[in-house]
């Protein structure tokens, strides 16, 4: 079976390939540089990374733009109410943007565009526009006809038959589907930014950016367009408009839309305060590995209901991977292959890819690695898993996990690269710290603290001399300080084993 992506532009499943040769050109709708990004953001963010690393695991060669939106309606009002220039405010987001990202284990596009790098883009962009009859001025401002444009409408599938014929738009974002001419380059106002044009001082619209910064890096026409379903329309319709008007060619071939997280049956939103950043969810001690998986394990056409409890519970399935690996490592086993075993594995490797060729099912793809699991598990449980068998299995579990990104136990010390978390050496320390923090609601700086590493490895030796000299007591009273500091330790045929919470 191929790659079929569901194309909003046509509203059905469609066989993906690229236009040209064997790469894709890419535009994913980036952040909003205005503040720290939510989750309900990242879970669009990983959707694009999932279809990434798919579309390179199918060989093709890939070709990503994203772009940082840091001038728009938002960027500026809360730059100003941060007594900042804009350049400034924008750039610690974009800094925070960036190392979320790598928490997340986001791939790095090709390309990450600032959209204060191309104004000038911008500007020739509306001028070919002006050139060819798409714009009037108003008021120092320039407006896109969409009258003008017998496509409008495409996308979204909304009625432009009713447009009032001059009605326009200001605002970078509204909420009717009401088509009206939208803004292309806003005048000069007092105490924002602003640059110089052929129309005057002002700044460009938050549509322009995009189609000036996606032609620039990948063409005319684009593979595949991506974001988020709240940017069906305006958004991606008013760049389908000016974009093509500009060029006379498709601006993109497929469009491929996330839908919303929920939190309690409402999408989770900054407007609505219901939102959640990474660094809140790692304040609480949640693993970044966890929050990717929770936002990948619903398939991104499906809208995704956010609970602390299902985040607990992709922790748990998480662990119950990363154990099942480390037991195909380390337990021994006989000689030769157990067909079963080679068929089990051939069986999920076959349901895992067809599931993320069915427009990159999730759902599906994890159960065909979690029915490899239970299998394999019960074989070895019974003595009948071989030697022969270890490689195939790893195989399907190393091909999963280039998709999915979470097998490596790596999150502590990216945590402490960043400046989130830092190691102590008493398990006291680790809870009074904890406490602290929950009363004083302090969720900047230094988030965790955790047992240091050699403290642990002392601690599973004392216990384990406990334990050689009859001290059971002692021995428990080991593992319980070291589980109130969030150590777990497990005792196997090869020794102890401790991992973190």
């Amino acid at each position: 079976m191929a790659l079929h992506l569901y194309n909003t532009l046509t509203a059905q499943a469609q066989e993906f390939h690229p236009r040209t040769d064997n790469q894709v050109r890419i535009y994913t709708c980036g952040p909003t540089v205005y503040d720290y990004a939510h989750i309900g953001n990242f879970r669009t963010f990983v959707f694009q990374d999932i279809l990434r690393r798919y579309l390179k695991y199918c060989g093709f060669e890939v070709r990503q733009v994203m772009n940082l939106t840091d001038v728009d309606d938002k960027t500026i009002r809360n730059a100003r109410q941060a007594g900042q220039s804009l350049r400034d405010f924008t750039s610690k987001y974009i800094e925070a943007f960036e190392i979320d990202r790598k928490l997340l284990n986001l791939e790095e596009p090709e390309f990450f565009v600032r959209a204060t790098d191309h104004v000038e883009d911008m500007i020739k962009l509306i001028q070919v526009l002006a050139e060819k009859g798409y714009t009037y001025a108003s008021d120092g401002s320039v407006y896109f006809r969409v009258e003008k444009f017998p496509g409008y409408g495409k996308l979204s599938k909304i009625d432009v038959s009713g447009m009032k014929t001059g009605a326009r738009v200001d605002a970078d974002e509204y909420e009717k589907v009401n088509a009206r001419d939208f803004v292309l380059w806003k005048a000069a106002k007092k105490d924002e930014p602003c640059w110089q044009s052929p129309f005057g001082p002002g700044r460009p619209g938050w549509h322009i950016e995009c189609s000036a910064m996606a032609m620039k890096y990948l063409g005319e026409t684009l593979d595949i367009h991506s974001g988020g379903t709240d940017l069906v329309f305006p958004h991606h319709e008013n760049e389908i408009a000016q974009s093509e008007a500009a060029t006379g060619k498709p601006f993109a071939r497929f469009w491929l839309h996330a839908e919303h997280l929920m939190v309690n049956g409402e999408r989770m939103a900054k407007s609505l305060g219901n939102f959640y950043t990474l660094r809140d969810l790692v304040a609480q001690g949640y693993k970044p590995t966890a929050i990717r998986y929770l936002l990948a394990e619903v398939p991104y056409r499906k809208p995704s209901n956010f609970t602390l409890d299902g985040l607990h519970h992709a922790q748990q399935s998480i662990e119950r991977l990363r154990d099942f690996r480390s037991r195909l490592t380390v337990e021994k086993s006989g000689p030769d292959q157990n067909p079963e075993i080679q068929a089990c594995a051939a069986h999920a490797r076959q349901s895992f890819e067809l599931a993320m060729d069915d427009n990159l099912n999730t759902a599906k793809a994890l159960a065909a690695i979690f029915d490899l699991v239970r299998d394999v598990n019960t074989a070895m449980d019974h003595g009948q898993f071989h030697e022969g068998d270890r490689p195939q299995v790893l195989d399907v579990l190393e091909r999963w996990d280039s998709i999915f990104a979470v097998l490596e136990d790596n999150d502590y010390e990216k945590l402490k690269e960043f400046g989130f978390l830092k190691t102590v050496e008493s398990t006291a320390s680790v809870h009074i710290a904890s406490e602290g923090r929950e009363r004083n609601g302090d969720k900047s700086g230094v988030l965790l603290e955790i047992l240091a590493d050699e403290e642990i490895e002392k601690r599973v030796h004392e216990r384990n001399a406990a334990r050689h000299t009859g001290n059971y007591a002692r021995a428990d009273e080991i593992r319980q300080e070291l589980l109130d500091a969030g150590v777990i330790l497990e005792d196997t045929k090869l020794g102890t084993r401790w991992k973190r919470k």
